[in-house]
């Protein structure tokens, strides 16, 4: 199901074309999934940069990315980029879409991208594929994961960049930063769908010291530039 979301949205929007932004994400993308479980996706991930202001990002079960160019410009540095990218492979990896997908109440959501996927009288079908596997937002959809879900994925995106190399420290330096980009009235779409309670950069700083054990651990440390 992963695979036709993914196949939908790269027929729907933008992809981007510039070649140094595509390579950079690489970069960091490719560092973090080294360290996925195999049981969880053993295969090459696909990545794609969509060409959009939305400072949003996501990853779907069977081995997708998709990161947007907003985010690319929000984020100060390949640690912080690193930061959303394992939060989103988080989910993936504690198979939050799974759950989504079980849940009756997400049946009947609307979404634009529901004909690229399904039949057209499939569409309640279609539209809990979209709205389980977390992409409502990327349709004008808010749907977001519950808190237990964002602290796990908050929690495994910390240790996947970690391990990859990337100093983790930056993840609160990322919260932060999108915290002021809302103050601006510039709502990032990462904070629609992903809620940021008053203990979320707290729950990241008291599991930092192990994060900073893993990351001084670490055998590669990237240099992704853009």
């Amino acid at each position: 199901m992963g695979e036709q979301a993914f196949a939908g949205m790269k027929t729907e929007q933008k992809i981007s074309s510039q070649t140094v932004s595509n390579q950079y994400v690489k970069c960091i993308a490719d560092a973090i999934t080294q360290h996925v479980p195999k049981s969880v996706f053993a295969g090459v991930w696909e990545l794609v940069v969509f060409d959009s202001e939305q400072i949003n990002a996501f990853a779907l079960p069977g081995g997708k990315i998709g990161v947007y160019t907003g985010l690319i410009e929000l984020t100060e540095n390949q640690h912080q980029l690193a930061a959303v990218i394992g939060h989103e492979v988080g989910h993936v990896i504690a198979e939050h879409g799974n759950e989504r997908m079980s849940s009756s109440a997400l049946i009947g959501v609307g979404m634009e991208v529901t004909n690229q996927l399904l039949k057209a009288n499939e569409i309640a079908s279609s539209n809990m594929i979209m709205a389980g596997l977390g992409l409502g937002v990327q349709v004008g959809v808010q749907l977001p994961f519950g808190r237990t879900h964002e602290s796990e994925a908050d929690l495994i995106g910390l240790d996947l960049m970690a391990k990859a190399g990337f100093d983790p420290q930056q993840s609160i330096n990322l919260w932060q930063n999108m915290a002021k980009a809302s103050g601006d009235n510039r709502q990032p779409e990462l904070l629609s769908t992903h809620p940021l309670p008053a203990t979320r950069i707290e729950n990241l700083a008291n599991n930092m010291p192990k994060a900073l054990k893993g990351y001084r651990l670490a055998t590669n440390k990237p240099n992704c530039k853009i």
